[in-house]
């Protein structure tokens, strides 16, 4: 398979120094997440609630039993006789779950999330307990940041009139 020039860049998504960001770091604040108990409607409503595109599904003690996504709605509802109201979210969400972990790179996460066509990848401990949702959006959003950095570092390195200049 071809790789992408976002995955040739895969290297290059680290801070200064070579350390990689954690995972944990990039993702939103508020965690979208629905018990084991709740129904379609209650995860599709979270989801708009916090202006996502999938929740963890968690177990008491918090820990990642699924994930239900916009793609679990378009295949899995919309086409279908079932009520959101009435279907439970643990008959549709998928699972098992690919996770990241605290010390997951920024990096990696972007590589799974590519090979996989993944659109988001919860976070959680050692336990399975979930920490955070991360989205392709906030691995974007930090690499055009990251990017921006490095144009302004180059233009700053060639605009500078320095000896030998």
């Amino acid at each position: 398979m071809r790789q992408s020039s976002l995955q040739r860049d895969l290297v290059r998504i680290e801070e200064p120094g070579g350390v990689c960001m954690s995972v944990l770091e990039l993702c939103d604040r508020e965690i979208a997440a629905v018990g084991m108990d709740a129904t379609v409607a209650d995860a599709i409503n979270k989801m708009l609630d916090h202006h996502v595109g999938a929740v963890a599904v968690v177990d008491n003690e918090y820990r990642v039993a699924g994930i239900f996504t916009e793609r679990d709605v378009l295949r899995k509802i919309s086409l279908t006789r079932l009520d959101p109201q009435s279907t439970s979210v643990r008959d549709l969400m998928t699972t098992p779950v690919e996770m990241a972990t605290q010390g997951t790179g920024a990096g990696e996460a972007l590589s799974i999330m590519l090979e996989r066509h993944f659109r988001h990848l919860p976070v959680a401990d050692n336990n399975g307990k979930l920490l955070g949702i991360l989205s392709i959006r906030n691995l974007l959003e930090w690499r055009v940041d990251d990017l921006r950095h490095e144009l302004d570092a180059l233009e700053q390195y060639m605009t500078n009139d320095g000896p030998g200049g």
